[in-house]
């Protein structure tokens, strides 16, 4: 449950770094709000994961989701560069997170 809630805490620090964009420095009113209610929900749900979740490989996953989310989101919403190093990086970020978790996965079972 607690690996379900860290990929919940993940995405939705994807909604509020998108808000922080939208809110355009805190002037837009509906953005602010969404990125001010995303920030805590996201950080609750994190926070909750946490307690059974290794602090350095809850922390590495958790802004590795929202990092890779952000990037995929600003491609495809913001129409930002897509580069061969840009998407290069971004899977060595992804099988970072996934490697984060196998490795977690197996120091629990030793």
């Amino acid at each position: 449950m607690a690996w379900l809630l860290l990929i919940i805490a993940g995405l939705t620090e994807i909604v509020w770094a998108i808000g922080l964009k939208e809110a355009n420095g805190f002037t837009e009113l509906v953005p602010s709000i969404i990125t001010i209610v995303f920030l805590v929900v996201s950080f609750f749900i994190f926070a909750k994961a946490m307690k059974t979740i290794p602090i350095g490989t809850a922390y590495a996953i958790f802004t590795g989701i929202g990092a890779a989310g952000t990037v995929i989101v600003g491609i495809l919403w913001f129409h930002e560069e897509v580069s061969f190093g840009k998407l290069f990086f971004l899977g060595v970020l992804l099988i970072g997170i996934i490697g984060l978790k196998l490795v977690d996965d197996e120091e629990e079972v030793a």
